[in-house]
């Protein structure tokens, strides 16, 4: 899966903009945490190039950028998880999923 590796505060801006065109989704992950290496690895089994045509996806490492994570919750007012997915669309994040219930084919539906 070619990740957007999310590590600036900005990107939140230009992830706002994006949305604006096409659907954005960060997946929040902890690589300290078994469920979210599960997760994670689920989701990118899941992965189809052609995807790539309707979405962008950024990645955001939570022990690195907590920081980043708390504005996301801030700004998108949503509760934080880990791992946690976030759907945004317009600068709204229209779907949020987070452990378990993250479902790679449930987002590419709804990003269509």
């Amino acid at each position: 899966m070619n990740w957007i590796v999310l590590s600036e505060m900005e990107q939140l801006d230009y992830i706002d903009e994006l949305s604006a065109t096409k659907p954005v989704l960060i997946f929040k992950h902890s690589t300290r945490c078994s469920i979210s290496s599960t997760a994670l690895t689920r989701f990118e089994r899941n992965y189809k190039p052609v995807d790539e045509e309707i979405m962008i996806a950024y990645y955001l490492d939570l022990l690195k950028f907590r920081s980043i994570s708390n504005e996301i919750e801030n700004r998108y007012q949503v509760e934080h998880q880990s791992p946690q997915t976030l759907l945004i669309k317009a600068g709204k994040c229209v779907h949020t999923s987070s452990h378990i219930e993250i479902d790679y084919k449930e987002i590419i539906e709804l990003m269509k």
